[in-house]
């Protein structure tokens, strides 16, 4: 599931692309020393959701992006959340604490817009 979240975060984030190609099952299997039967299982989610589509001999490809009319909002967005985190370090939070605050956050707001 980690793999998926980051290819979609990455096409959220403008990271990749339609026609992007992803790292072979090998060197995901090398750079991060986990299980190619996971690789393969992520790759074939990616594939069901419509965002990747293997090419036999080829390789695995990005199929359409996740992006959409917001990626405009990111910079703003990101250099206010930049200052937040360095008023979080100011405060004395470290990496651990200012993130458990951030999805705790997420979480009761993502709660309360469904409620």
């Amino acid at each position: 599931m980690q793999l998926v979240q980051q290819v979609r975060h990455a096409l959220r984030l403008g990271l990749l692309e339609e026609g992007d190609q992803l790292p072979t099952v090998k060197e995901v299997v090398a750079r991060l020393a986990i299980n190619p039967n996971t690789v393969l299982k992520a790759y074939r989610e990616l594939e069901h959701e419509g965002l990747a589509a293997a090419r036999p001999g080829v390789g695995t490809f990005i199929t359409r992006t996740l992006t959409g009319a917001s990626l405009a909002a990111h910079a703003p967005l990101r250099r206010e959340l930049q200052r937040w985190l360095d008023k979080a370090h100011r405060a004395g939070l470290d990496d651990e604490s200012i993130e458990a605050l951030f999805f705790t956050t997420f979480r009761t707001a993502a709660q309360q817009d469904i409620a």
